[in-house]
């Protein structure tokens, strides 16, 4: 129960690496306040959080909308009175298409909830954090943008992930002062249904040639990683024995990066 007393926000937390945090966040002690955009989701995980005698707030909110994530974070601070951790994971893959054929709409939508989502979940709980005097950040980026660039077509998705971590650099010195640490786990890839939110087109214009017969993350005998994998680290860096460790990108991807 290292987080007892403490209270964690994850953002996109019905599903996935969202769901996973949540779940072992809870478990470490914390409440948990479960933010996301389809509400039967993050209720789902809610029960789950409960019923293993857990404590769970749901908010329902689309992370790019600034006015439901004010509303959201207000509830979340009338209910628990403080903020320890904040988990901004919610994202989407949009389109991958070759970028004359990438429409404006499409890659505004990609970085409104990639990019324009981690800056408002970061701008409104930053507040509550000082005012605890101390807290923790973790940013869920992706080695696509920091380690690889070899995704078809995914131009949008890339620069919202390199963006994350520059943004999490940055903030680490601008936050340390207060006792903020801001840190980023950067996935490849992991079994989530993020694939159920990819619109692929042309893939054929832009995919690199080359394959892996044996799979393409070595750890694992070519098998994508976990959800649980990344919330472990995540709950790591959530916690005290990730005190002195701040503006750090951590690959959760079984030496797949190192591949490309």
């Amino acid at each position: 129960m290292e987080l007892k007393n403490q209270v964690a926000l994850v953002t996109g937390a019905g599903s996935g690496i969202g769901k996973a945090a949540a779940m072992k966040l809870a478990a470490e002690g914390a409440k948990v306040a479960l933010l996301g955009h389809t509400r039967t989701e993050i209720e789902k995980t809610a029960r789950e959080i409960e019923k293993a005698g857990g404590e769970a707030l749901v908010l329902e909110a689309d992370v790019s909308d600034e006015s439901r994530m004010r509303a959201a974070i207000d509830r979340l601070a009338g209910k628990f009175g403080r903020l320890d951790i904040v988990v901004a994971n919610a994202g989407i893959n949009g389109v991958w298409a070759p970028i004359d054929d990438l429409k404006p709409e499409e890659f505004d939508r990609t970085i409104a909830v990639n990019l324009r989502g981690t800056y408002l979940t970061l701008h409104l709980t930053v507040p509550h954090l000082k005012a605890q005097g101390a807290g923790s950040i973790i940013v869920v980026s992706s080695i696509n943008g920091n380690r690889t660039f070899t995704t078809p077509g995914a131009t949008a998705y890339t620069a919202t992930k390199a963006a994350q971590v520059a943004m999490v650099q940055q903030l680490a010195l601008e936050l340390g002062k207060h006792h903020i640490r801001v840190n980023a786990v950067c996935p490849g890839e992991i079994e989530t249904n993020i694939g159920d939110n990819t619109k692929l087109r042309h893939a054929q214009e832009t995919a690199i040639p080359v394959e892996w017969p044996e799979g393409q993350v070595p750890i694992s005998d070519g098998r994508p990683g976990k959800s649980e994998d990344v919330a472990e680290v995540i709950a790591f860096l959530a916690s005290n024995r990730s005190r002195h460790v701040t503006g750090t990108p951590i690959y959760v991807d079984g030496g797949q990066g190192l591949l490309r």
